[in-house]
């Protein structure tokens, strides 16, 4: 009677397993899929909103899920894609961006003078900052004077004048709002711009509860005025810290409190007038290495005196890395400066009409399907940008058969691993096997990019939701599952 009650629960077990493992297939495959997304976009965060997903198998080009495909929606930050996919395509992963130079009209005499104004000329490189390592200085500002210095100039017998007339006047793209301006997400857009165009502000407690906090500001200048009334508050109480700055005023007032032996606040206020904040920057770091200017600084946008001889030069990093900072760090100035240079490539006009133009062709010879769309910037920051989840998985699908593929897809945050998706999906099956990009504005979230699953198949996704009013986070999550869906999918 034993052997034959085993033998009965061995075939039962054996046929439970069976079972299991089938509906686990089931759960796996693509036939499977489409119904466990829709069991996730049933959650309350999208019973308001609009989501816009579109799915595709790369390799055989395959539609696995879509769900208002075709429908324009706010792309908040995978705009991106389509800017730096075109930059990519236009420049080439390897090459530099133009020289950010130093140069004069007047001679160098005996006595170390310049016996003119000296121009500080922007050409359209974003990363003039120390994000990158430069010769022998971590400032590009401080490299520059160091060679003028070596060059044996002491004095300028004149002005420092920043120069951004490569670009056009249109230093805010369309329907950025005012409340934007002031953080570093929304700095103005120049062709010599330097540290993002924004003050890194960093406040740490006092040794007393009561006592200022104590703030750093990176890089140091004496550009604008940062009055701190931040102090130090009570162990364990969350930090509590606000910022003010009028539009178009260099004048920060911090408030609030920060709790004793707790964690730094951080944050990032942008500068106006970007071209005279580079012009100060290079200005101070003349004064650091013992070079004198005479009259002060200015700003110009007027054409440049035809004599000018260069007198120092700096060149920022390669395409391929420049387009990673924008992905990875979802940095919109980058991206606006990054269009710009689009013009210029393709119609020597760096106007926000023709960068569009000359992306807007780009994404034509690709195949994206953007008739229908509407662009008009490039970080996707605009309120009034609205593109399909298929153009974007139109894109993705064409780049990765680009030359420049692997150079696009590396650009791309990798999730629980680096950039905007460092913090997410970590410890899942997902955490190295997504990349893709992050998008984030009021009431908007979005990601977009590939996904490499397990059983080798390669996916490229979009997924777009717009006008839910809940936690960012409710949105992202379900975001995450879908790519943990894909990375099983066999």
């Amino acid at each position: 009677m034993k052997t034959a009650a085993r033998r009965t629960l061995l075939v039962a077990l054996v046929a439970a397993l069976a079972g299991g493992s089938d509906r686990t297939a089931g759960a796996k495959s693509p036939d499977g899929l489409a119904s466990s997304i829709e069991a996730i976009l049933k959650r309350e965060v999208f019973a308001p909103a609009i989501v816009a997903i579109d799915i595709r198998d790369l390799d055989t080009g395959r539609v696995l899920f879509e769900k208002n495909a075709a429908t324009n929606v706010k792309p908040a930050s995978t705009m991106k894609l389509f800017t730096t996919a075109a930059i990519l395509d236009a420049e080439g992963q390897l090459a530099a961006p133009p020289a950010t130079t130093v140069e004069a009209a007047g001679r160098l005499d005996g006595f170390g003078r310049v016996l003119s104004d000296v121009y500080l000329v922007g050409r359209g490189d974003p990363n003039l900052s120390d994000r990158f390592a430069w010769r022998t200085e971590k400032s590009p500002f401080d490299q520059l004077a160091k060679d003028i210095r070596d060059a044996g100039i002491t004095r300028i017998e004149g002005r420092v004048i920043g120069y951004d007339g490569l670009f056009t006047d249109e230093a805010i793209p369309e329907s950025w709002t005012a409340d934007d301006l002031v953080w570093s997400y929304g700095a103005e857009v120049s062709a010599l711009s330097a540290f993002d165009s924004a003050l890194s502000l960093r406040l740490e407690p006092g040794e007393r509860e009561g006592e200022p906090a104590r703030l750093t500001i990176l890089p140091a200048t004496e550009f604008m005025k940062i009055d701190s009334r931040v102090l130090t508050s009570g162990e364990g109480v969350k930090a509590k810290v606000s910022l003010t700055r009028p539009l178009g005023s260099r004048h920060v007032v911090i408030d609030g409190a920060v709790p004793l032996r707790g964690e730094a606040w951080t944050g990032s206020v942008a500068a106006p007038e970007p071209t005279l904040f580079a012009t100060t920057l290079f200005a101070e770091a003349l004064a650091r290495h013992g070079v004198t200017v005479r009259d002060g600084i200015a700003v110009s946008r007027e054409a440049l005196p035809q004599s000018l001889r260069p007198l120092a030069s700096v060149r920022g990093p390669a395409v391929a890395e420049q387009i990673r900072v924008v992905n990875k760090e979802s940095q919109n100035l980058h991206a606006e400066t990054l269009l710009r240079r689009l013009g210029l490539a393709a119609f020597k006009d760096a106007s926000v009409e023709s960068s569009l133009k000359a992306r807007e062709a780009f994404l034509r010879g690709q195949g994206v399907r953007v008739a229908d769309t509407a662009m008009y910037d490039g970080s996707g920051l605009s309120r009034s940008d609205l593109v399909t989840a298929r153009a974007e998985v139109d894109l993705l699908v064409a780049m990765a058969r680009h030359p420049l593929a692997k150079a696009f897809r590396d650009s791309l945050p990798v999730a629980g691993v680096d950039g905007t998706l460092k913090r997410r999906m970590v410890g899942t099956k997902a955490q190295g096997r997504v990349f893709a990009k992050t998008g984030s504005i009021s009431h908007v979230n979005a990601l977009a990019g590939y996904v490499d699953a397990v059983s080798g198949r390669r996916f490229a996704f979009s997924i777009v939701v717009n006008h839910h009013t809940r936690p960012s986070r409710e949105a992202t999550a379900a975001m995450d599952e879908i790519c943990a869906l894909l990375v099983d999918l066999r």
